[in-house]
């Protein structure tokens, strides 16, 4: 065993943790950066970067699609090979981290591959080295994909996320356990290069974080692309005869030659040993204070924080970590509104609280909508033009609470919607403002006149 000291030890280097990580080395301080898979993080290489991809091609081929009707007659001809090799260079030649660790030893951070375990509250052991910090310690460690305790799944060879973005061929026909953000973005994409796919969800809806007017809007749309949707059932058990899956459904058995399973994610703590902390992990999460802390000395930014899984979010929680290690001033995290964008065709962006959830909060709500093809540019784009704007109002105080944006360009809209609700701009404001013709943003203006504020 051999001892090791630094002043920041930093355990998991995806996007949040690398930024910590990064930006201390800069700063002076000596930093461990400790990883044991890929720099750069779940983000970069099966997340939102090469799914984006994927959907970005899928996109295209329905934009081709619409043609009819539009600019004359088209044929689309699929290749998902050219998706598979642009993932595959973008994760720098097959899921190759070596250009992202030396962004971060060339700032002056040392660099350690392996697993981590905590053995207090500033001493990590990776195999047999303990690595000791003087200053502090900061878990950025993340999550995994959950895996629901379905007899029979675990003696699959299922898909997660991970197998889906490193697919090279697309599956004939593909199921996919769970009807969230990944599973309907990743269902979309393989249905327009052709898989015939079918979506299994417990809950009442797909999306079901979502406003049911979006939900209801994407579930539409699946639908008259060929998906088959299947909601208010968990599945009830999974086989596997060596060359498909079926997957019983009530009194129903789905069939298909792959199982994707996106049914959300498990935080990484409980495996890092977090007990050690002495805190009371949160639905498995590390509890932090406003400023990032676990308890003095220890930090935690990222998925692992409980706060949101989102890459965005691991970056704010990042600079507020920075600041409070470095003694710097600066304000503490602020979750009023948070946004996120499932990238589904059409685009579902949401900022704040729902309407369900402003309710549940003793708020007295009003809301307003309008519908996307109802404003001047929704009627121009006029095919794959599905969508709503409908904004959560205070009515006490007059302001925007939470917003959600559906349509070509959902999550573009919502940018004007997020900060709307951070700064509490009041409503006679956005109603007395000037929206751009044609856009679709334009109707934000038609959804607040909507609340009759």
């Amino acid at each position: 065993m051999t001892d090791y000291s630094a002043e920041v030890i930093v355990i998991g280097m995806g996007p949040g943790g690398e930024d910590v990580a990064g930006n201390l080395a800069q700063a002076g301080l000596d930093v461990v950066g400790i990883e044991s898979e890929l720099v750069g993080g779940e983000c970069t290489y099966w997340g939102c970067v090469p799914s984006k991809m994927m959907i970005r091609a899928a996109g295209a081929l329905q934009e081709g699609r619409r043609i009819p009707g539009l600019a004359g007659t088209s044929h689309v001809h699929p290749d998902f090979g050219i998706v598979a090799r642009r993932i595959r260079a973008e994760a720098t030649d097959d899921w190759n981290d070596q250009v992202a660790v030396d962004r971060f030893t060339d700032k002056g951070g040392r660099f350690v591959r392996g697993e981590a375990h905590l053995l207090g509250k500033d001493r990590v052991a990776v195999g047999e080295d303990v690595y000791t910090a003087s200053k502090a310690l900061v878990i950025a460690a993340g999550t995994h994909a959950a895996v629901p305790p379905v007899p029979g799944l675990a003696d699959t060879p299922f898909w997660t996320n991970r197998q889906a973005i490193a697919a090279t061929d697309v599956p004939e026909s593909l199921i996919v356990m769970g009807g969230g953000a990944i599973g309907a973005e990743l269902a979309q994409s393989f249905a327009r290069f052709g898989s015939r796919v079918t979506i299994i969800e417990g809950a009442d809806r797909i999306l079901p974080p979502e406003e049911p007017e979006a939900s209801q809007i994407v579930a539409d749309v699946l639908t008259a692309e060929g998906i088959e949707i299947h909601t208010g059932r968990f599945a009830s058990n999974v086989a596997h005869d060596g060359s498909g899956f079926a997957v019983t459904v009530g009194d129903t058995v789905v069939r298909g030659r792959q199982l994707l399973v996106a049914t959300g994610r498990s935080s990484n703590a409980p495996a890092l040993g977090a007990d050690v902390l002495g805190v009371e992990l949160q639905r498995g999460f590390l509890p932090v204070d406003d400023h990032m802390r676990v308890v003095p000395g220890v930090y935690a930014v990222g998925d692992i924080a409980g706060k949101g899984a989102f890459t965005h979010m691991a970056m704010y929680q990042a600079g507020i970590c920075e600041r409070a290690i470095l003694g710097e001033p600066g304000p503490g995290a602020d979750y009023s509104a948070v946004p996120h964008v499932t990238f589904t065709d059409p685009e579902v962006g949401s900022v704040g609280m729902t309407e369900q959830q402003a309710r549940d909060a003793g708020l007295r709500v009003v809301t307003g909508s309008t519908s996307v093809p109802s404003t001047s540019r929704g009627w121009i784009h006029k095919v794959g033009n599905e969508g709503i704007i409908k904004v959560i109002a205070d009515a006490d105080r007059g302001v925007l609470v939470g917003a959600t944006s559906v349509g070509p360009t959902g999550g573009e809209v919502l940018s004007g919607l997020a900060v709307a609700v951070r700064g509490a701009v009041p409503i006679a404001t956005l109603k007395n403002m000037i929206y751009a013709y044609p856009t679709i943003w334009r109707g934000i203006e038609a959804a607040i006149h909507d609340t009759g504020l």
